[in-house]
């Protein structure tokens, strides 16, 4: 059979998509399908007024958490460290919902100087850390020009961003714990967290724009 695609169609038994996919777990429906290549950072950044940086998560969960969480708060696309995880592995599909084929994304060349690219794109890169000398997320943004055009940077569980990030990085931001004990949210939390923060502040942007 043919799809209206155009593609191949085939019906098999359990017994053989199983040994395919090398598992029991295909839902009942497999595909094949070759990359496209990945676009440019300039032609990812175009027209995007606000950026997810992830820097070296390696977590398939994590990253496909995070796409589902950009997406679903509007932010327009997601850059990668060159050692993230791929987002086309099957379990950040599962987990992103399919946003990793919907929401724009590429990979930095240049780890070193690649936030350097990003802020003379005119991005204010917002760093999110605990450490110490961080602002509240909520107070940073509201500081923000309503034309700005912010790049949220994420780090890895545990370390979090590295020292060059931090250091690159325009501020560095917190999101605030009521628990003492508790000095931070995991990655995916955080990143759904300041998402939200984001699209709050895109729309009071656009508020101030048609006022």
């Amino acid at each position: 059979m043919v799809s209206a695609s155009g593609a191949p169609l085939y019906v098999v038994s359990e017994e053989t998509a199983e040994r395919v996919v090398g598992f029991d777990l295909h839902r009942g429906a497999l595909a094949a399908y070759h990359r496209r290549p990945l676009p440019a950072l300039d032609e990812v950044l175009s027209g995007a007024r606000s950026i997810v940086v992830l820097e070296d998560l390696v977590d398939h969960t994590n990253v496909g958490a995070i796409f589902r969480s950009a997406a679903g708060l509007g932010v327009d696309a997601v850059v990668l460290a060159p050692r993230c995880a791929d987002p086309l592995y099957r379990r950040s599909v599962k987990v992103s919902m399919g946003a990793v084929f919907t929401l724009p994304y590429t990979r930095l060349d240049d780890w070193y100087g690649g936030l350097d690219t990003l802020r003379e794109a005119g991005f204010d890169l917002m760093a999110l850390t605990p450490g110490e000398g961080s602002l509240p997320l909520r107070e940073a943004m509201d500081a923000l020009p309503s034309d700005a055009r912010v790049g949220l940077l994420l780090g890895t569980e545990g370390d979090g961003l590295s020292s060059r990030w931090l250091e690159r990085a325009t501020s560095r931001v917190h999101i605030p714990m009521a628990d003492r004990d508790v000095d931070s949210l995991n990655v995916t939390a955080a990143a759904a967290v300041a998402c939200y923060e984001l699209s709050r502040f895109g729309a009071v942007a656009a508020r101030d724009h048609r006022v």
